[in-house]
């Protein structure tokens, strides 16, 4: 399977972003700058609420 990633965004002039990736069954997240070293794989549902919780600032 071949995955296409998406770059934020939101990226800054100092190449602090993510990618994005939709795979058949989760969303994939990593850092633009260090794609080499994995990705964070979440399901649809999990990244809803991740996104949720970015948005409320509810993470510290």
């Amino acid at each position: 399977m071949i995955i296409q990633w998406r770059k934020s965004t939101r990226s800054d002039d100092y190449g602090n972003c993510i990618e994005l990736a939709a795979l058949p069954d989760a969303i994939a997240i990593r850092d633009s700058r260090a794609p080499d070293i994995g990705h964070l794989t979440l399901t649809p549902q999990a990244f809803g609420y991740l996104l949720t919780q970015l948005k409320r600032d509810e993470l510290t």
